[in-house]
This record gives structure tokens, C-alpha cells and sequence, in this order.
């Protein structure tokens, strides 16, 4: 059975982390992870810094072979990194043991994660891995994803409360009767966490009910 995970993790133990220490006020938000033999590529945006100035920065890290600019929507950077994977860490991590990233969005103070396994071995197999490398990682959270209802719509628990309750609470109503940090305050989560709830919660429903199978 798919399982998701959400995780936290000090800002300088993922690789990407190492932006913070030059630039501590942008935010890194994983788009993507390719792992292939040699290298993992991330692909990430960058948010809160020029574009010269956050190569600079992940230029100067012990695992990294190359990085790139890959597209631009004003103030937010697409990048591109190659990564060697023999440099432990959460990226071969999560390269080793398969598990896909749903969201990953870091900032000086902390990288949240969400990833999921096809199967809840593979999350074990992660949560072994990060012990057995001394990667420190906090876990918050583990949903079965089961479908919702019968629909097959297949919402973690943790997204159907974010958005049931940003629902009752007039966060979609216009004009809005409430706000991220209010709903992010009653679930004791931070608005990150609940921005990237909502967000994976929309992009499943919309693919249940909407996109053509």
C-alpha cells in the first residue's frame, strides 16, 4: 500500500542547504529528483535572491559537478544541479531508496519534506538509511494513502484535514475569511506545511476528477 511520510530535516543537512549560509533569506523549493547512475539531478526553484548569486553559492559545494539556469518567472529561479551520489546525504537517500518527493521546500530554518513510498517498506528502508548514515531527519507524520470516499481520489489524511478545514473556515471563499497563517496556526503546523498540503491536495483531485484518463 502507498504510504507518504513528512519529514523535517536542519537546513544545512540537505545538500541544497548550503544557500542559506550566503543568502539566509531565500527559499529552495525541490521541483524534481532524477537519480541516474553516477549523479542525482534536483531540479529547484529559488526564491528571494539573484540568479548569479545562487549559483555562486551551490557552486561551492563538495558535491556538486555542475548547476544551471533553467527557466526564470520573475523574481523565481528554476535551477538545475548535478549532484554526485556518493556523497551521502537525504538526496542519495531518497535516490537509494526509491521513494518520490512530493514537496520539499527549505528555508534557514529548516527543510520540510513529504515523499512517498509505493510500498511502507520503503519508508522503513529510508528511516534505516538516514540512521545508519547518521542523517538526521524528524519524522511529523505517516498516512496510508487509501481513497477517499470510494472515489479513489487518494488524499493523505493530513491533506484532506488541510483542506476541509481551509473549506469551513472561508479560506476559498471571496473574499476570504480567513488566512494560511490562522488555519496553520489551528492545525500546529507551519503555513509552508499547510501551503504544500493544500497544493498536493488540489493537484490530486484535479487529476481524479478532471484530466482524462
Amino acid at each position: 500500500m502507498a504510504t507518504v511520510m513528512e519529514f523535517t530535516s536542519p537546513a544545512a543537512e540537505f545538500p541544497l542547504g548550503t544557500v542559506f549560509e550566503t543568502l539566509p533569506t531565500v527559499t529552495v523549493e525541490l521541483e524534481r529528483l532524477i537519480p541516474h547512475e553516477t549523479v542525482i539531478i534536483p531540479y529547484f526553484w529559488v526564491r528571494g535572491a539573484e540568479a548569479t548569486d545562487i549559483e555562486a553559492a551551490f557552486k561551492s559545494h563538495e558535491g556538486t559537478n555542475d548547476i544551471e539556469l533553467v527557466d526564470s518567472v520573475e523574481q523565481e529561479y528554476l535551477m538545475r544541479v548535478e549532484w554526485d551520489r556518493e556523497y551521502v546525504g537525504i538526496l542519495t537517500a531518497l535516490a537509494e531508496t526509491n521513494l518520490v518527493v512530493l514537496s520539499g521546500v527549505g528555508t534557514a530554518d529548516g527543510w520540510e519534506f513529504e515523499v512517498r513510498g509505493e510500498e511502507r517498506a520503503e519508508i522503513s528502508e529510508f528511516r534505516s538509511y538516514c540512521q545508519d548514515h547518521e542523517i538526521p531527519i524528524t519524522i511529523t507524520a505517516v498516512h496510508s494513502l487509501l481513497p477517499i470516499h470510494g472515489e479513489g481520489y487518494e488524499l493523505t489524511d493530513a491533506q484532506q484535514e488541510a483542506l476541509v478545514l481551509a473549506f469551513e473556515r472561508g479560506y476559498f471563499d471571496s473574499p476570504r475569511t480567513t488566512s494560511l497563517e490562522e488555519i496553520a496556526d489551528e492545525l500546529g503546523i507551519t503555513q509552508q506545511s499547510l501551503s504544500s498540503r493544500l497544493r498536493r491536495g488540489h493537484r490530486r483531485l484535479i487529476d481524479a476528477t478532471l484530466m482524462p484518463e
